[in-house]
């Protein structure tokens, strides 16, 4: 029997128990980048967040029934602008954008396609861009206008939002409120207020493809489409989990739903909502002008990847986070412990049953990480296991310690006559002479450490 799994459903606003379609394939969409600049910290926290739950699924239904497809925009008016501005082309941008945040987020720990798609086998990670699926929008649109929930108007394409009488559900936005934030900025050719765009004329020197529904002009997809027509050419017409940051559920997944389930006819387009929290950086929000915006790239310069997702994995994923200097530090300070107890144990063939069981509380994260210290001080191969699940401790503590030193490009016959000749020092009682070993060594950014049975071990420092 499958342990059971809880998630809170934004849709429902309560948790309860998750019943996949068919078991056999479990689906999962979660937005990903607009790859116009290099992705920010807050950007991670929902890769490292459903990685986490695209770990848990295939572990609790097998590898082979879990498919999870997290879409690339690469058609977007900051992309063009981004690219008119570095005088680049759109698609030299986006690649080289793409390339940067696959670098980034292998280094935080999370499975790429190559790590769980098999030759032979159906791709059980998918990465769509957007402008590999005009075709798919298309055909979306031209449903929408033939049902009625769509029109024509001055080359544009747009929903028609009275049209469905339950636009809001998901949001749970009153009516009147969401056309006042609308009103702010009222095109003519809309019927009301709250219609948004799904398709576009392009301007001179943006892309653009040949339009549906009979327009002449070419023209580019609106944002919210895409994701509508990715998830269904992957997915299907409904699917199990969609998830992605608070800040999208109105409108980019309020018009997702109202997209999909006016074509096709359904009753939801996914049947569970998932959204993590906000991210601020030492209390504050993150934004240029208080110089507090941090990319991935720039976090991981200072701090392993490895630190990094366990940082963001401290807080709950529906809680708001504080990325803090002091956060880091401790969860650095946290992998060493965990590792020390580890040592070179080969993982348990079982995940401990504690750590099922906390992430299958809707991912209560805090409450896995309470077991792992439990069983750092109990069960070196369970911790192992535990951890690995979560995405921590894939190598052994030598092996890390080897990566850290190559790394950081130490000498390390040099570190080890150095210890040898404070350990010397200290024999003889010149403690001035082992300071300055010390001293030496702290210069090379080695940390040393004197154990109680009279060995010295010593490890990199930071």
């Amino acid at each position: 029997m499958t342990p059971m799994l809880r998630l809170y459903n934004t849709l429902t606003r309560e948790k309860a128990a998750f019943a996949p379609i068919d078991p056999t394939n479990v689906r999962m969409y979660a937005c990903g980048p607009t790859v116009y600049d290099a992705a920010h910290i807050g950007n991670a926290r929902p890769i490292i967040v459903f990685d986490l739950l695209f770990r848990l699924l295939r572990h609790l239904y097998g590898p082979e029934h879990v498919t999870y497809a997290r879409n690339v925009t690469d058609v977007d008016d900051k992309i063009n602008a981004r690219a008119l501005e570095r005088g680049i082309t759109i698609r030299a941008l986006t690649d080289g954008t793409l390339a940067q945040f696959h670098k980034d987020i292998r280094d935080l720990g999370v499975l790429m396609a190559e790590d769980v798609n098999r030759a032979g086998a159906p791709a059980r990670f998918i990465e769509p861009r957007a402008t590999d699926h005009i075709g798919e929008m298309h055909r979306l649109i031209e449903g929408l206008v033939a049902a009625g929930h769509a029109y024509v108007a001055e080359g544009h394409v747009l929903f028609d939002v009275p049209s469905m009488p339950d636009y809001g559900a998901l949001s749970k936005r009153p009516l009147d409120e969401m056309e006042a934030g609308a009103r702010v900025e009222v095109a003519p050719y809309k019927r009301s207020p709250l219609d948004f765009v799904l398709w576009k004329p392009s301007k001179a020197g943006e892309p653009s493809w040949p339009s549906p529904c009979g327009i002449d002009a070419p023209g580019r997809p609106g944002w919210h489409i895409e994701c509508s027509a990715m998830s269904w050419k992957h997915l299907g017409k409904t699917f199990d989990i969609h998830a992605g940051g608070i800040d999208l559920i109105f409108p980019h997944h309020e018009n997702e739903v109202a997209q999909s389930r006016c074509c096709f006819g359904t009753d939801v387009m996914a049947n569970v909502w998932l959204h993590n929290g906000f991210l601020q950086v030492e209390g504050e929000k993150m934004s240029k002008s208080l110089g507090n915006f941090i990319t991935i790239r720039q976090v991981l310069d200072d701090w392993p990847g490895e630190v990094v997702r366990l940082n963001m994995l401290k807080t709950h994923y529906r809680q708001p986070i504080d990325w803090t200097l002091r956060g880091l530090e401790e969860s650095s300070r946290m992998l060493d412990r965990w590792y020390e107890a580890a040592g070179e144990a080969a993982p348990d063939a079982a995940v401990p049953g504690g750590v099922v069981e906390a992430l299958g509380d809707d991912l209560n994260t805090p409450a896995v990480i309470g077991e792992l210290h439990r069983l750092a001080g109990s069960d070196a191969g369970a911790l192992k296991a535990g951890a690995g699940l979560m995405g921590f401790l894939p190598t052994t503590k030598a092996q890390r310690e080897a990566e850290r030193v190559g790394a950081a490009g130490i000498d390390v016959a040099r570190v080890e006559a150095l210890i040898a000749e404070r350990k010397a020092a200290r024999a003889a009682k010149d403690w001035a002479a082992s300071d300055r070993v010390r001293d030496a060594l702290t210069a090379l950014g080695v940390s040393v450490k004197d154990n109680k049975d009279g060995t010295t071990t010593w490890t990199v420092a930071g």
